[in-house]
């Protein structure tokens, strides 16, 4: 790899140890992925929690913070495993609690802002087109690659914390133009109306083009996506896929027109999505036996206008007995949901509110055991995918329609 003179400065242990290990870390990588240079970022985003990590990641960041390293650009952490308020009544263990306590102190120490958020997109640092990020959790990835037009790579927890300390990272992948063209063309010819719709058509074509290198480009007939819609059709399209870019025509930043978006681009696959196909999507895993008693609504963590959503859609009712219904955010929408009177109003139901995590990755199998908890209901195409790994049967369904089954207890 080409270095610049402070780079080598840097590489020569003119700057301190700290950052001589992280950059040469990085060369590593740079060169296992031919990258002929560095570019320089603006902003890390890392994964960073006990549950996934455990000891082995803690006492790497021990050491990282007993060698002085520390962060030299903005930095933030994603979800955490822990809602330190709800902690007991989810029965978590005293020692996950108290490990991941450990581990968000050890964070902040890096130089991190501990806002334990999977949409800091929405509420902390929003990049700008081109801008090149270093960014670690796979939906924040996908929606800063393909809803922004900013660039990064799929960013492990010890290569972001790298970036994070040299403010610098290997060009390669989705930093580049050429990785950053469409191979798969789907035109989507179902009408979209909610965010579970996005993540049932992310479902189709993360399985039709799955592989991280692959960019889809989909061309929508009858839906006008929000961001929220975005935010869900990326991180599906990661869980399903694999996959980090995407491209919607018309809507996100490199696809103003099919011209645009297709020059120097060869396409693998065009493939057409019908409203059956959707359908499809939405009746995988669905019981014979109708009753229901867990509803997440999670994965990612959900913006104030889904927050008011959910409010509206409850409307003063009551959840069923014997059902419990959980609902993530992070703590600034949460605070805001607070000020507003929309946090109260999903409470004043029975549901809980959990904020500065995401369900799947607060040990959802022990949660299962515990509780007896076996069928799933959500309205994230992410969830609906990856808590299969945990032992639950999911079923997905629009937001109105898992509404419902938290208040009756049953699927509609």
């Amino acid at each position: 790899m080409h270095l610049t003179q402070h780079e080598k400065k840097i590489a020569a242990g003119q700057l301190g140890e700290p950052l001589r290990i992280a950059l040469e870390q990085q060369i590593g990588v740079g060169e296992f992925f031919g990258a002929e240079r560095f570019v320089e970022i603006s902003n890390v985003h890392v994964m960073g929690d006990y549950e996934v990590m455990g000891e082995a990641g803690k006492t790497y960041l021990e050491n990282l913070v007993a060698s002085g390293a520390r962060a030299c650009v903005p930095c933030t952490r994603n979800a955490a495993c822990v809602d330190y308020d709800h902690a007991e009544q989810l029965h978590q263990s005293p020692a996950l609690v108290e490990n991941e306590r450990e581990v968000r102190r050890l964070i902040g120490e890096l130089g991190f802002a501990t806002v334990e958020t999977c949409i800091n997109y929405q509420s902390v640092y929003t990049p700008r087109f081109r801008e090149h990020v270093a960014w670690g959790d796979t939906g924040t990835v996908a929606y800063a690659n393909g809803a922004l037009g900013a660039r990064t790579n799929y960013e492990s927890g010890p290569a972001a914390i790298a970036a994070a300390i040299t403010g610098r990272t290997p060009a390669y992948g989705f930093h580049l133009d050429e990785a950053r063209r469409p191979n798969y063309r789907f035109v989507v010819e179902a009408p979209l109306r909610d965010v579970a719709d996005y993540g049932a058509v992310a479902a189709i074509v993360g399985e039709r083009a799955r592989g991280y290198w692959n960019v889809p480009l989909i061309e929508l007939r009858d839906a006008s996506p929000a961001p929220d819609d975005l935010k869900h059709l990326g991180a599906t399209l990661a869980s399903f896929g694999s996959l980090a870019m995407y491209h919607v025509l018309g809507v996100t930043p490199e696809a103003p027109d099919r011209e645009t978006v297709m020059k120097g681009a060869t396409l693998l696959d065009e493939v057409s999505i019908s409203a059956a196909d959707v359908d499809d999507v939405y009746a995988r895993g669905t019981p014979a036996d109708p009753a229901v008693n867990l509803v997440v609504f999670t994965a990612p963590q959900l913006s104030l206008v889904e927050l008011e959503r959910l409010a509206d859609l409850f409307a003063d009712r009551k959840i069923a007995n014997g059902s419990t219904v959980i609902v993530t955010t992070n703590s600034m929408m949460f605070d805001a949901a607070q000020h507003c009177g929309v946090t109260q109003r999903i409470k004043a139901t029975g549901a809980l509110v959990l904020q500065g995590v995401c369900w799947y990755i607060m040990d959802p199998a022990a949660m299962r055991k515990e509780f007896g908890w076996k069928r799933v209901v959500t309205n994230s195409g992410k969830l609906f995918n990856i808590i299969k790994a945990h032992g639950y049967e999911p079923v997905l369904r629009r937001t109105a329609d898992a509404v419902e089954a938290a208040v009756t207890g049953r699927l509609p």
